[in-house]
């Protein structure tokens, strides 16, 4: 028998999402189509008149614009944003983790003040966007001729930016960008820092703290290297001593406990909350029972959908800066004349989706169904274990550079349309939503999660696939995106202030 190319997500649906193309005329749920449907767009299984919720994933996506009769296409033309949420329902328990997923253990490595790594990089990081040039040069210089002679280190990355003067040395936008840098200062896959500035910025050298002679994380500023070509010179002495401690790390077995994944999604298709989102939410649940974490992000794309977060959270305090995150971005986007449904992007749409209510909905999936442990603003150090929330913007490399700068040290980024990202010196794993995609561009994606929808897996038995890989990577195993070399230029702290 055929595989029906459909799917219903939720009893309470009034649409189903097309898993492959349905024609014109054929039958959906007992409905013929009345056009035909593209994979990843909805299909009313009901009469919807003008006004009315539609409903997938048992949630309000928005309200008709026309009186839709079942059969039809339902999208932009007839289907618009309306800030309606539905009743969360109970909660259902998360991915079961068995006795042996709990005690599983990765080969990473053991930092000094017990934290524990994933990679071992050493970072030349920028203070301000005048030493990018500087930086770019030192660690290119330092990966041809420092670099061969340490197997134990993963590489010399620049961390370089586009901020640091220009800019108030108060308020958010300096603080935002001091939190993040020092959080990468301080990254445990870097067990060695060397930090560039020009000596003239606003964000001085001085704030990250001094260093001495002998240890892992040094600075100095161009101006006193007496210029560019004697920085690069004067760094590279510095990292050879860096180098020849980095050098010596080795990886031993930890708990798997200790692995703290950021989750994002890009490039969302209509199967990215049907397959890849729900998938790598199993393998959140897993790692959380472990005692590992999970970032969920990108508040602008969790609106709509905040309400089945809040219902998870552990205690009133963690749902209440919830709502505080989604009450600021409110007005956020409201003191600039936008609208938080502006997100679903061109790329978006043609996959499928349609209001932000509806991506939202299939973006919290990555999250799983473990309870929300706590909430953190952009870039603070992420200390609790389990699922917990981190307010960014949805723009996918600055979202997941404030969960690195909060200390992940892995990602799992989900895409429908194709995004190409990396992000060190956490190693970030792909996970295509469609078949057609891991098929077109298999050389970026880690994993087809596109089966889920033909019925040839499950969500379950993938998001366990995911889970093992994540172990894997952790341990040293490369991904697609390092073994082409992503992660260079998509550092990109949240800018916020003015620029003077």
């Amino acid at each position: 028998m055929d595989k029906q190319p459909w799917i219903i997500l939720s009893a309470g649906d009034n649409v189903a999402v097309a898993t492959a193309a349905i024609a014109e005329g054929s039958t959906v749920a007992g409905i013929a189509a009345r056009q035909k449907i593209e994979p990843g767009h909805k299909v009313a299984i009901a009469d919807i008149p003008l006004g009315s919720a539609v409903v997938k994933y048992g949630q309000a996506i928005g309200r008709t614009t026309a009186e839709v009769k079942a059969g039809e296409h339902v999208h932009s033309h007839n289907l618009h944003f309306e800030n309606d949420r539905l009743a969360a329902t109970a909660n259902s328990a998360p991915e079961t983790a068995t006795a042996e997923d709990k005690a599983r253990t990765f080969m990473g490595y053991r930092r000094a003040d017990g934290r524990a790594a994933t990679r071992n990089y050493i970072g030349i990081i920028a203070s301000v966007n005048c030493s990018t040039t500087v930086c770019r040069a030192i660690a290119d210089e330092a990966n041809r001729t420092i670099l061969p002679h340490y197997d134990g280190i993963d590489g010399f990355v620049p961390i370089v930016h586009d901020q640091g003067c220009g800019m108030s040395s108060t308020g958010d936008g300096m603080n935002v960008l001091h939190r993040t840098l020092a959080g990468y200062t301080r990254h445990v896959n870097f067990g060695g820092v060397l930090m560039i500035g020009l000596g003239c910025e606003v964000n001085q050298l001085t704030l990250y703290g001094q260093s001495g002679a002998g240890a892992s994380k040094r600075h100095f500023n161009i101006q006193d290297a007496g210029g560019s070509r004697r920085a690069v010179e004067r760094a590279m002495g510095v990292l050879r001593e860096i180098a020849a401690d980095v050098g010596k790390e080795k990886r031993v077995p930890i708990s798997i406990g200790e692995i703290i994944i950021g989750l994002q999604c890009g490039g969302s298709d209509g199967f990215s909350g049907i397959t890849a989102n729900p998938a790598l939410g199993v393998a959140a649940d897993l790692l959380a029972a472990a005692g590992g974490t999970a970032i969920l992000s990108e508040t602008s794309e969790i609106y709509g959908a905040e309400h089945l977060l809040r219902s998870r959270a552990v205690n009133d305090e963690v749902a209440r800066k919830l709502d505080e995150k989604i009450a600021w971005w409110e007005d956020y986007v409201a003191l600039h004349g936008a609208s938080l449904d502006n997100n679903p992007s061109p790329g978006n749409k043609r996959g499928g989706l349609t209001t932000i209510l509806e991506k939202s909905l299939g973006a919290v999936a990555k999250g799983g169904r473990s309870p929300l442990t706590a909430v953190y603003g952009y870039a603070e150090r992420v200390t609790a274990p389990g699922l917990v929330f981190m307010d960014t913007p949805g723009y996918d490399p600055v979202s997941a550079t404030g969960q690195v700068a909060g200390g992940a040290n892995m990602i799992a980024f989900t895409t429908g349309r194709g995004s190409c990202f990396g992000c060190r010196p956490a190693p970030s794993l792909k996970l295509s939503s469609n078949s057609a995609l891991y098929a077109s561009m298999e050389e970026d994606m880690d994993i087809d999660c596109g089966t889920i929808a033909t019925g040839d897996a499950t969500i379950s038995g993938k998001g366990r696939e995911i889970f093992h890989l994540i172990v894997d990577t952790a341990s040293g195993k490369k991904t697609k995106s390092e073994i082409f070399g992503y992660g260079d230029n998509e550092f990109v702290p949240w800018h916020l202030g003015a620029t003077l």
